[in-house]
């Protein structure tokens, strides 16, 4: 049963979601930096991001048998999540954070918000909000700013392009952690992340081939601003707190809040890692870089927190006699993308449900 005051009904459940969120941006944050002394001592990007998400989903490897039943139910979600916001975000981050250092990789990582802009704005073509449009602008900006157009690009192009990918997968992280929640199918966000890290170990393992790694170097030590540790100890730290903690603290508070709140929250994961990088790395950003990382924070906030314009009101598909998600299904402020992958969950039931009722005939 639920309050009949929205603000009472919802609230713990807010608390929790904010509360996840932040334990999850920190979490994520120092990924990059635990995962560059294993890259500079030898071991690929594409190999030290398969150690990351296989070495999670051997953990998670329990929690998938016993939500087995998420692979019948929405197999479609799952294997998205595994390509996109496992295997997709991690290889181009990892890849990018071997060419640029962290804090850039992550700021323009932090573009996926304007990058879902303008996806709704010129690839849909459906209005957005001026807010929106600011934001968006704010941040291709402050991303000018970071890699210093004015000199032909301060940083690696390639870098830069990785970097990109990483923020066009990221869209679908918060997009695809939403939709599980959604429809006459949910699941549980557990099952979601345990079954993303799992298919795309499986992918990465495909593209990687981790047979032709040296893993011995494992056993030896690697280097961090100047002082000497065990390499197992930053690949702990990556596997355990910034994937397998990270992306199940990261999927439920998702499907508390809304994709655009979890995804505000998640700019932490920015400053995180850049002061990590600064403190643990040495790596040191420059004025330009600095300012340039707050306007692309600054700008993803405004993208995210806007409301799409000319939705409220309206749905297609409830017009066309295919039923609507009930009132509150969409979160306040979700994105245009996220709304349409709802209304699709809940075509697709529908005609899941007319297809059951004539076979029963």
């Amino acid at each position: 049963m639920h309050s009949s005051n929205p603000l009472l009904g919802r609230s713990p459940g807010r608390t929790l979601g904010l509360t996840l969120a932040l334990v999850s941006a920190f979490a994520f944050g120092g990924s990059g930096t635990a995962a560059k002394p294993l890259i500079e001592a030898g071991l690929s990007p594409l190999h030290v991001v398969w150690l990351r998400v296989t070495g999670a989903a051997v953990v998670l490897l329990p929690l998938a048998y016993r939500h087995r039943d998420a692979v019948l139910r929405r197999p479609g979600l799952l294997i998205g999540f595994g390509l996109l916001a496992v295997a997709g975000v991690q290889a181009c981050y990892f890849a990018a954070i071997s060419r640029i250092p962290v804090g850039v990789a992550l700021l323009i990582e932090y573009l996926g918000p304007p990058l879902l802009i303008g996806y709704v704005r010129f690839v849909q073509r459906r209005p957005i909000s001026r807010g929106a449009a600011i934001g968006a602008g704010v941040a291709v900006t402050g991303l000018a700013c970071v890699v210093e157009v004015w000199n032909g690009l301060s940083f690696d192009a390639l870098g830069v392009l990785f970097a990109l990918g990483a923020a066009c997968c990221q869209v679908g992280y918060f997009v695809l952690a939403d939709a599980g929640s959604r429809g006459e199918r949910p699941v549980d966000p557990i099952a979601v992340s345990a079954f993303g890290l799992l298919i795309g170990s499986i992918v990465l393992t495909v593209l990687t081939r981790p047979w032709e790694a040296d893993w011995s170097r494992l056993g030896g030590d690697v280097v961090m601003n100047g002082h000497t540790l065990p390499a197992l100890l930053p690949a702990a730290w990556m596997v355990l707190i910034a994937t397998v903690l990270a992306y199940l603290t990261g999927v439920v508070a998702v499907q508390h809040l809304s994709p655009p709140v979890a995804g505000v929250v998640a700019n932490l994961e920015a400053v995180v890692a850049t002061v990590l990088a600064w403190v643990l790395l040495g790596e040191h950003l420059g004025l330009p870089q600095t300012a340039g990382g707050l306007l692309v924070l600054a700008g993803a906030f405004a993208a995210q927190a806007s409301k799409p314009a000319g939705t409220a009101g309206t749905d297609p598909a409830g017009a066309a006699g295919n039923p609507a998600p009930a009132a509150g299904a969409v979160p306040a402020g979700a994105t245009a993308l996220g709304e349409r992958l709802t209304r699709a969950a809940g075509a697709e039931a529908h005609r899941d449900r007319e297809r059951d009722r004539h076979r029963g005939r």
